[in-house]
């Protein structure tokens, strides 16, 4: 059963930085993609980025584009999302996902197994 641990998330001022961290165990195969959703109070969970992780190559929506990165450490079975120039609207509990079918996506529904999640609080 694959696991997801994340870790990293706080209280920050709008413009700060912040990298999550999502150490995934319990696979003896490695998940094909790995990605970063997350939740506002009374929004629903959208994707914010994705990592295939056999190449590394990257994916992310247009609004998350160029303010973060998602990165992997394969040694340590661990992936990052580093966040920067945090807004307000950044608030939002942030949830590391995995899935083995193939095909790029940030649909939620498509993501097999979850962490628990990590607040993110931006304020101004």
């Amino acid at each position: 059963q694959v696991q997801l641990v994340e870790s990293g998330g706080a209280s920050v001022q709008a413009g700060g930085s912040l990298r999550l961290s999502c150490a995934a165990s319990g696979y003896i195969y490695r998940p094909i993609f790995m990605a970063w959703f997350r939740q506002a109070p009374g929004k629903e969970r959208e994707g914010v980025a994705a990592i295939f992780t056999g190449s590394s190559e990257t994916y992310y929506p247009d609004f998350m584009r160029g303010r973060c990165t998602i990165s992997q450490n394969n040694a340590k079975n661990t992936v990052y999302l580093q966040m920067n120039n945090l807004k307000p609207e950044d608030t939002a509990m942030y949830y590391c996902a995995a899935k083995f079918a193939l095909g790029w996506s940030l649909i939620a529904g498509e993501y097999n197994y979850w962490g628990q999640g990590t607040q993110v609080t931006v304020s101004s």
